[in-house]
């Protein structure tokens, strides 16, 4: 434990944004534990709040206390820790076992302008409640009042969740110009909606926003409501992600829940046009399922349910490793909590200034699992633009 506890101790301090140990070993009475900075008479604590079954106990903490705490928990009671600093993204997995594994990813520095580290703080949300947005209402999420339809909840927070994503990366996008954003796979559109409302209404910043789906009545649908709202730069069209194609500048690229090499075709295009940022929600990805195999790992994969999480999981790392190469700061974050949806892992990949590279280690990982993921195919075939030399 003492890699986790050094970590812990570089980590746990002000700049923390939230950390969560889940996946609990064995019966026990607390299921899941989330801890997150307070600011208690201006003196930093840090507040953990234990779930047992449909309760939560809160308590305060010193640094000290709370990294004690930790470790004894990872110890004894969890499979896995994710903490989520301002800089870097810690990830502590624990075997059957015992064996701990930790991995710390560090990442440009982001920090949430006016983070509430209050005490008895009300979730904020960047849309709040009780203040009514139009085609909220009109998608069913808010009533008229500004109050959230309670079926409709967990909705209301992926949006805000999304958008958190989305604030944490607008310095990457210049306001002195119009952005162009493509969603590709938009469905329904809260998402698509949501971003338009707030870079152009809240931040002010010169946008339009291309959505692309399928679904030619879900389209005419999104297109009415933008009309009505006077989203003049807010536009949806019928379309294949494969074959779509653009001359002009995109800034950002967002595919949320396209299913299997949809995904792929979205984010080689997003390289392709060197757009500044990606947002991905990968769904359904099947691709793998049947290519990858290994002997060594045979006693695992022989279980079906097991190897096409494997074949998620690993589908997505080389998604994010091949973004890398493309000089990508790339990051895999919570989107939703599980217990919402298994789909609930987001891709961010911001670009940098870093040259593309091919990345040995990933080559000899997609030797040894046999895989041929498309993303490869279509970023470094010839025939394909965006791709490295």
């Amino acid at each position: 434990m003492e890699e986790l506890k050094e970590l812990l101790m570089t980590y746990v301090n002000i700049d923390l944004n939230q950390m969560i140990l889940s996946k609990v070993r064995g019966q026990q009475t607390v299921t899941k534990v989330r801890i997150r900075p307070v600011l208690l008479k201006e003196e930093l604590f840090f507040q953990i709040t234990c779930t047992e079954g449909a309760r939560e106990f809160h308590r305060n903490c010193t640094r000290e206390d709370t990294v004690d705490a930790v470790l004894k928990w990872m110890k004894e009671q969890f499979g896995q820790l994710q903490l989520q600093a301002c800089n870097a993204d810690v990830t502590a997995l624990v075997s059957k076992k015992g064996k701990l594994t930790v991995k710390c990813r560090k990442h440009t520095p982001v920090q949430r302008e006016n983070r509430n580290l209050a005490h008895n703080r009300s979730k904020d949300y960047i849309l709040p409640v009780g203040r009514p947005v139009d085609f909220l209402v009109d998608l069913g999420v808010m009533k008229p009042d500004g109050q959230i339809v309670a079926k409709r909840y967990d909705k209301f927070r992926q949006i805000n969740r999304f958008l958190e994503f989305i604030e944490d990366i607008i310095p990457r996008l210049d306001k002195s110009r119009e952005i162009t954003i493509l969603d590709f796979g938009c469905g329904k559109s809260y998402l698509t909606f949501a971003m338009y409302y707030y870079l152009h209404i809240v931040k002010q910043y010169e946008i339009q926003i291309i959505g692309l789906d399928l679904k030619a009545d879900v389209i005419d649908h999104c297109n009415c409501l933008a009309k009505k709202y006077g989203y003049d730069k807010l536009t949806f069209h019928v379309g294949d992600i494969a074959s779509f194609d653009r001359n002009e500048p995109v800034d950002m690229v967002v595919t949320l829940h396209a299913c299997d090499t949809a995904t792929d075709y979205a984010l080689a295009k997003a390289v392709a046009w060197n757009a500044a940022v990606i947002l991905s929600v990968p769904c359904c990805q099947h691709e793998l399922n049947g290519q990858i195999h290994s002997g060594i790992l045979e006693p695992v994969m022989s279980y079906g349910i097991l190897k096409e999480r494997m074949a998620a999981l690993i589908t997505d790392g080389l998604r994010a490793g091949m973004l890398e190469e493309q000089g990508y700061e790339t990051q895999i974050l919570e989107f939703i909590d599980m217990e919402h949806t298994p789909k609930n892992l987001l891709i961010r990949a911001v670009k940098t200034n870093r040259p593309a590279n091919r990345d040995k280690a990933l080559e000899a990982c997609m030797q040894f699992l046999h895989a041929e993921p498309t993303l490869e195919k279509l970023l470094y075939d010839q025939e394909h633009p965006g791709g490295a030399e």
